[in-house]
């Protein structure tokens, strides 16, 4: 009928115009797209160099401050050269390796935002070895309580009692564990929870702690910190877990200034601050997805 078909013809401009709209909107896209394929491209290429670069920085820079983490990258950049090994030039760890997402959220948790707080929180994250913060300030401490907190996190200490207790719950349940203000030792019953010495039995994979055998959950994770600015660490220790120099530096300290100063002085000012990094956050996120 005449009603039904003018019914159609209305439905269809609409759908014209809404395709329209779609294609408007996603023609700005176009450039991004191609400055992005072409950008893979080169990438695909580098990725040897670049990724060489972030393994050395995982497995050997963790105890340095920044200004000798730069000083041995800008060497491994020229041996790179030197070697003909595809690179990007100043590639380095936070490069390669950092996801915006993460590294926000971590902030939010209280990481300052320092280039070299940034460089721990990758190396903590892409590191096969539990870390073993340095810490003297305690900003790794509050930052992985803020960080798993939702988690069930357990705090412990090694002159606690229940510590033997609380590693093994924790271990067994999936839980992560915080061990706080360790000296240059540790405990020998820790040996193979540090070495990951997991094995399967009966189709369930399990650890031994102490004396007796326990399952192993892997949503199991453990923290260490030391309050000690300046330790010495046995070879046996370093080799077990991933150093990692938490000491603050003069960007995160003046970060952090800046920001307890506002708060005093224009609450609503910082207030305002924290919610647009949280938004941010969320909006990167959803961009990602």
């Amino acid at each position: 009928t005449k009603q039904n078909l003018e019914d159609e013809v209305g439905q269809c401009k609409a759908k014209l115009e809404r395709a329209d709209k779609l294609i408007g909107g996603l023609g700005g896209e176009a450039v991004r797209w191609t400055e992005t394929v072409a950008k893979l491209k080169v990438d695909a290429v580098n990725v040897v160099g670049d990724v060489l670069v972030s393994a050395g920085t995982i497995s050997y820079l963790g105890p340095f401050m920044q200004v000798y983490r730069t000083q041995i990258e800008e060497e491994w950049s020229i041996n790179l050269k030197e070697l003909d090994i595809p690179h990007t030039p100043g590639c380095n760890i936070k490069m390669t390796l950092m996801n915006p997402v993460l590294v926000r959220q971590w902030n939010i948790d209280g990481l300052p935002s320092d280039d070299f707080s940034i460089s721990n929180g990758i190396i903590m994250d892409n590191s096969s070895r539990w870390p073993l913060m340095i810490d003297p300030q305690g900003q790794a401490n509050r930052w992985v309580k803020n960080m798993e907190k939702a988690n069930k996190l357990e705090i412990t200490k090694l002159t606690d009692d229940t510590f033997m207790r609380t590693l093994e719950n924790a271990i067994s349940f999936g839980y992560p564990v915080l061990l706080e203000n360790i000296q240059e030792e540790l405990d020998p019953s820790m040996e193979s929870v540090l070495a990951k010495a997991t094995f399967k039995k009966a189709g369930v994979w399990m650890i031994k702690f102490g004396e007796s055998e326990i399952e192993y959950s892997n949503d199991f994770r453990l923290y260490i910190t030391t309050k000690l600015p300046n330790p010495h660490y046995l070879t046996e220790v370093a080799t077990k877990v991933t150093l990692l120099n938490f000491m603050i530096t003069v960007d995160g300290l003046q970060d952090q200034l800046l920001g307890r100063v506002v708060a005093k002085e224009r609450p609503e000012v910082e207030e305002e601050r924290q919610q647009l990094i949280v938004t941010s956050a969320a909006n990167k996120k959803a961009l990602k997805e």
